[in-house]
């Protein structure tokens, strides 16, 4: 009996949990954590709560959405006790009434969207889910820490379609980023088409600069040859005009000769005289160079007679052969 009525009076309560103590059964009080004492035969432990933070399964349901797609939904709760009081004398089975309050409200904000909206808004269905049960578990001394939705099933035919949707999807972003692609690479050709034909634009433009540069030195040659041409024929110099019409005569020859339509060439009559002429110009620059290295003799006196010159024969005009 000593220890019966010592088991009765004598509480220890664990860590995490709370009891609530009834006299004659009406709830008088709450046992912390510890060791209590009680009034034998009077007051008795009437409920033990959990404290500690519970995790509550939802049951899988059938959800028909917005635009009446059929989809299961499950998920799972988070709870506290935070008044063992209220939990206790408040509701009756609280986990199966948190467990159905969780189920109609999660009915209710699934319903309320599109197939769409619930697939890709779970985060915004687990808002709603605990501002609406935590406010309506509050009354029972309970916080809802977190509601999250654990699976979302459509429909098989749904999931086809939607596989279907979501190949035609990335097949459209494959052609268009292979048309990027093909854009950039057009584009880059073009972009090196242009460099190029700059380049190109800038190369003749400086060739023509050359060419034009070049025609000018020649022209100032050219002028600078005229003038001493001119000056010489001023002086009465007249083999200056001479040499100047025989090379013009020959350059003029020479092109003739060498045009590839050209398959015979006529010699003028007037070449054998220019080639007579050269060929006395020979002979005269050989005799000059002859005298310059003989010894030039004494002065004779002044009565002996100078010596006749030699004169150059002369060539006849006319046509002369030429052989290769």
């Amino acid at each position: 009996m000593a220890f019966i009525l010592l088991f009765s009076v004598v509480k220890i309560v664990p860590q995490g949990r709370e009891f609530t103590v009834e006299r004659f059964g009406k709830y008088t009080k709450t046992l912390n954590p510890g060791i209590h004492m009680l009034t034998p035969f009077v007051e008795r432990v009437g409920r033990r709560m959990n404290m500690m933070e519970q995790v509550l399964d939802v049951p899988t349901q059938e959800v028909i959405t917005k635009d009446n797609a059929m989809v299961k939904v499950d998920g799972i709760v988070f709870i506290q006790v935070m008044d063992a009081a209220k939990a206790a004398y408040r509701v009756d089975d609280l986990p199966y009434a948190i467990s159905q309050l969780c189920m109609t409200n999660l009915r209710t904000v699934v319903g309320s969207m599109e197939l769409d909206e619930v697939l890709s808004q779970r985060d915004s269905i687990n808002t709603r889910l605990l501002h609406v049960i935590d406010s309506a578990t509050e009354p029972w001394g309970v916080k809802v820490n977190r509601i999250e939705i654990k699976d979302l099933t459509p429909p098989v035919d749904i999931t086809n379609a939607m596989a279907r949707q979501m190949k035609a999807e990335r097949e459209r972003r494959a052609v268009i980023t292979e048309a990027d692609g093909e854009k950039q690479a057009a584009i880059a050709r073009a972009e090196g088409a242009k460099q190029s034909a700059i380049l190109e634009a800038e190369g003749r433009k400086e060739a023509a600069f050359r060419d034009a540069e070049a025609r000018e030195r020649e022209a100032e040659a050219e002028a600078r040859a005229t003038a001493m041409v001119s000056e010489a024929i001023a002086r009465g110099d007249v083999n200056a005009i001479n040499y100047f019409v025989a090379q013009k005569y020959v350059e003029a020859f020479a092109e003739l000769a060498r045009s590839p339509q050209q398959k015979t060439v006529i010699v003028p009559s007037e070449m054998g005289a220019l080639v007579g002429s050269i060929a006395g110009i020979g002979e005269l620059v050989g005799l000059a160079r002859a005298q310059q290295d003989t010894p030039r003799p004494a002065s004779p006196p002044p009565s002996a007679s100078p010596a006749a010159a030699p004169v150059a024969p002369r060539r006849p005009r006319g046509g002369v052969p030429l052989t290769e």
